[in-house]
């Protein structure tokens, strides 16, 4: 493992540690407290969809679980997923609001349509964490990561994949959802590396976080550009990389492709040279540290031992706790993704993949 990669598993280790021994130091020992005060034990968690990302099935939602399940034994989480719908999303919230949850833990589908929802619910005593994506309104806590610089870390991988033809190339870029502010910090970051290191940003569309809408986009980039107008793909996530990769291949072409969210098909997609990177955003402290921050609020205990910075939303500084990203190649795989847990070797090299594993010295 190299130095650097070192630094990334053992920091993600010492936050982990660092969660548990704030929550078991003040969360545990207020529970009589908050039980005196008529808090009730529920925790409300409110995912965006899961047709472009596989991370919140998968990931998120059962370590959040694990985590608030580990710092208060008889707490619950109420768990739903909005399927990429505001409008679900938003009558799942008042739901929540209904039954006396006081805590809700909400990565919106439409970041920027939720102040009213949190500021009535703050009107009656619930507290709502910002989850991944900053939610408009008067937000308790935010944890996500440094979302420019995954845009610039995305920026940076495709310049180092097109290599010496960087200068000169035309870049086709579909961005995510315009709605989620993460897509235009991601955006930025990509903008602020792209601009000027390749030749021209050719095409440049919002792809929704949905494949479907990504591949049509890359179709419509491909009959305005030809098949040679263009020399490689940003693409927002890897949920839709996937869809434009499939595009791509359907026409002939062959480009560098990257995406986000270390997804074990994308991983799979870095070893075959499909999918030339990915970003990993490590979703263990991301969900331990909103576990964490959320049994704290439950427990009316100070989050500033775990949200370590502060965003500013809407007039305020919002306690936050933001998470450093990682690119992933096919030369670190192992050193990232498998080094810290996400997936073990025989997740990503099934029969399909063996050659290209032992190639890249994973098996």
């Amino acid at each position: 493992m190299n130095a650097m990669m070192r630094r990334v598993v053992i920091g993600t280790a010492a936050v982990s540690m660092a969660l548990t021994m704030a929550a078991c130091g003040k969360a545990g020992g207020s529970s009589s407290n908050s039980a005196s005060s008529g808090d009730n034990k529920t925790i409300g968690l409110l995912l965006p969809e899961n047709s472009s990302s596989v991370r919140y099935e998968s990931f998120d939602k059962p370590l959040i679980e694990a985590k608030v399940k580990s710092l208060c034994a008889d707490c619950t989480v109420k768990y739903n997923n909005a399927n990429g719908d505001a409008t679900t999303q938003k009558q799942q919230f008042d739901t929540l609001v209904s039954q006396g949850v006081k805590v809700i833990m909400l990565d919106p589908v439409n970041a920027t349509g939720t102040a009213s929802w949190v500021t009535d619910a703050q009107k009656k005593g619930v507290k709502v964490i910002a989850y991944d994506r900053l939610a408009a309104g008067p937000v308790s806590a935010y944890i996500s990561f440094d979302n420019e610089k995954v845009g610039e870390l995305q920026g940076q991988a495709l310049v180092k994949a097109l290599g010496a033809n960087a200068k000169s190339a035309n870049v086709v870029m579909i961005n995510g959802d315009d709605n989620d502010p993460n897509a235009g910090q991601f955006k930025a970051g990509a903008h602020k590396v792209l601009d000027g290191a390749v030749g021209k940003i050719v095409y440049e569309q919002s792809g929704e976080w949905k494949p479907t809408v990504a591949s049509q986009k890359m179709g419509a980039a491909i009959t305005s550009l030809g098949k040679t107008g263009f020399q490689a793909v940003y693409s927002a996530n890897d949920g839709m990389a996937a869809a434009i990769i499939t595009a791509l291949k359907a026409q002939g072409i062959s480009v560098p492709v990257g995406g986000q969210d270390a997804a074990s098909d994308a991983i799979q997609r870095i070893l075959t040279g499909d999918q030339a990177y990915t970003i990993y955003k490590a979703y263990k402290p991301e969900a331990e540290g909103a576990a964490t921050i959320a049994v704290n609020l439950l427990h009316n205990v100070d989050v500033t031992s775990v949200a370590t910075a502060t965003t500013a939303s809407d007039g305020t500084n919002v306690p936050s706790l933001l998470l450093t990203p990682v690119v992933v190649t096919k030369d670190n795989i192992k050193d990232t993704v498998i080094a810290d847990g996400l997936y073990k070797v025989s997740d990503i090299c099934t029969a399909q993949y063996a050659q290209a594993c032992q190639d890249a010295h994973l098996q």
